[in-house]
């Protein structure tokens, strides 16, 4: 039996988009990790997705709620430092890479509320690895 999931609050593709642009506004001048600049990045990543979620699926209409209330998570990994040197004759093709796995779970009406997983595909060439979780939750 295949379990349904709820309507995203907005279409996947939205969603993509949304979290591609916050992305690249808060990533954009980086060209590698900066331990000092990384929560500075994460909290543009996080406001950047929440503002726009926000305003997408805020009625027209000023005396109606709004339907979700969202939540977001921006994890930052550095990549391993490569030796440049081995990387360029291919004799270390993989030096330096690093794992990572991240997960999120809740209990709610899967009905009616949800999540959704990104890995923004623009951080490798900048040595990162971000991902990001948007989780919604239906008021009313």
């Amino acid at each position: 039996m295949a379990v349904e999931s709820a309507p995203t609050p907005v279409p996947i593709a939205e969603l993509t988009k949304i979290a591609t642009e916050a992305c690249d506004t808060a990533l954009g001048q980086a060209d590698g990790y900066e331990h000092e600049k990384v929560g500075t990045w994460n909290s543009e990543i996080i406001n950047g997705i929440l503002k726009a979620l926000i305003t997408a699926t805020t009625p027209s209409t000023p005396s109606t709620p709004p339907p979700f209330r969202f939540t977001v998570n921006s994890t930052i990994v550095q990549q391993g430092l490569i030796d440049k040197g081995a990387a360029a004759d291919g004799s270390a093709a993989n030096t330096g890479k690093r794992g990572m796995h991240s997960a999120s779970g809740a209990y709610w009406d899967v009905n009616r509320d949800g999540m959704w997983t990104f890995k923004y595909p623009g951080a490798d060439a900048k040595g990162l690895d971000v991902v990001v979780s948007v989780t919604w939750f239906a008021l009313g």
